[in-house]
């Protein structure tokens, strides 16, 4: 059975960074487009960023342009989210999710896979 595995959230203040790790086994990794949504306390979950099969390609909601780094290592079966300048608004739980070709990326109905989330809080 699929399931991925964030890890890496945890409480920081603003302005600080942490970075999210989430593990896919079970999944040929490679062959799949990964993204990070977040879900903030009483919010609709949104979309945060995308990373395609091979990391030619990523893309980012405009709240964390400039702040937040996707990337992946395909030999790891790993994703990462390098998340710096932290805002409070930026509370949430954090899911990795995993798609063929999700057009759009924002779209959480063409994600197939999904893990069951990491903890952020940012705090003053």
């Amino acid at each position: 059975q699929v399931q991925p595995v964030e890890s890496g959230g945890g409480s920081v203040q603003a302005g600080g960074s942490l970075k999210l790790s989430c593990t896919a086994s079970g999944l040929t990794f490679h062959g799949y487009a990964m993204a990070w949504f977040r879900q903030a306390p009483g919010k609709e979950r949104e979309a945060v960023s995308y990373i395609n099969y091979n990391s030619g390609t990523t893309d980012y909601a405009d709240s964390v342009k400039g702040r937040f780094t996707i990337s992946r290592d395909n030999a790891k079966s790993t994703l990462y989210l390098q998340m710096n300048s932290l805002k409070l608004e930026d509370t949430a739980m954090y899911y990795c999710a995993a798609a063929g070709d999700p057009r759009p990326w924002t779209a959480e109905n063409e994600y197939r896979y999904w893990g069951q989330g990491t903890l952020v809080t940012v705090s003053s």
